[in-house]
């Protein structure tokens, strides 16, 4: 059923709303425990409301059965949430929705490109001319700054390719959208735009410790994938859709995500969006490097198995990410 007005109407809290999100790709880590734990513990001294969400958009990588084991860790971990949790997989038209928002507002142009097309595009010097303007040679998702191929693409052209059934994916007009999130709110220059970055509570407080401006620039990202080629949307999208809908006011996650909310913050303004408080924490570390599903570094089930219980891993995360490291081999 298409998405209509009513359908996105924000789910207004009484209270803060937090939010845990992860994506069901495979186990839970003490990366992930600590993020839940500090968001659960931070809802709970706000007053508020601590909310699941599952990440699910990426289909063939999403599987009902880490579903099934995030539930079951988070219980063990003590948490508890409103019922059923936010599926993004079930939401897809509301993503639709504002693509064809963004679409009218001029800011998507079709992208036909492929990695290995960027990769050669790249190689053969085309990224001096790319959107970036910083060193970082890779974006907040960690792939290659897209040296913008297809951005002048005749629009005839680029729809007879649509017609003739060529994959494509949406890409963000940069330019065209930071000009426009100028002169939609009070910022006069691409680096004056804003979040805003809060500390959680100290013990027996309910109010924040401090609340600051950070200075984005979403610019340096170059022209991001809004909708990708496989999917109709993309986690940046649909992360920030997600937070509107779900009157989301807080949000608690790793430094890992810290660089998308220049992209999350660009899109709250052009969209209208009242936008969350953002914390973003250490996080917990194995040889120098963060914990990954990839690498297979130890989950939560597996550390159980070995003894550790979960009052343990909970009186650690109050000590920070640190605290976490001892139970790694």
């Amino acid at each position: 059923m298409p998405a209509d007005a009513s359908m996105l109407t924000p789910q207004m809290p009484p209270g803060p709303r937090l939010r845990f999100a992860p994506s069901p790709n495979g186990l839970l880590h003490l990366g992930h425990a600590y993020s839940a734990l500090l968001t659960n513990q931070t809802a709970r001294a706000l007053g508020g409301e601590f909310c699941l969400r599952i990440e699910d958009i990426d289909r063939d990588r999403a599987k009902s059965e880490h579903i099934a084991a995030i539930t079951r860790d988070l219980h063990w971990l003590g948490l508890s949430w409103p019922t059923p949790p936010r599926r993004q997989s079930e939401h897809m038209d509301d993503y639709k929705h504002y693509i064809t928002r963004l679409t009218g507002l001029g800011l998507l142009y079709p992208c036909f490109a492929s990695r290995g097309e960027i990769r050669r595009a790249l190689a053969a010097g085309a990224a001096a001319n790319a959107d970036a303007r910083d060193s970082s040679d890779t974006d907040p998702d960690g792939a290659p700054l897209y040296p913008a191929i297809y951005k002048h693409l005749p629009e005839q052209q680029a729809k007879k390719r649509i017609a003739a059934g060529e994959p494509f994916a949406l890409r963000l007009h940069m330019d065209k959208a930071i000009a426009l999130a100028e002169s939609l709110g009070d910022g006069t220059a691409r680096t004056a735009f804003s979040y805003t970055q809060f500390d959680p509570p100290a013990s027996g407080t309910t109010a924040p410790a401090a609340i600051r401006a950070i200075p984005i620039n979403p610019a340096r990202w170059g022209d991001v994938i809004i909708a990708r080629k496989d999917i109709a949307t993309s986690y940046h999208l649909a992360v920030v859709v997600d937070d509107h809908l779900e009157g989301v006011t807080h949000i608690v996650r790793g430094r890992d995500l810290e660089a998308a909310t220049d992209i999350h913050r660009l899109l709250q303004i052009i969209l209208g969006f009242t936008p969350p408080l953002y914390h973003h924490h250490e996080l917990v570390l194995i040889d120098g490097e963060k914990l990954s599903k990839s690498r297979q570094h130890p989950d939560l089930f597996s550390l159980r198995q070995q003894g550790i219980t979960a009052a343990a891993i909970i009186r650690a995360a109050k000590d920070g990410p640190a605290a976490l490291s001892r139970f790694l081999p």
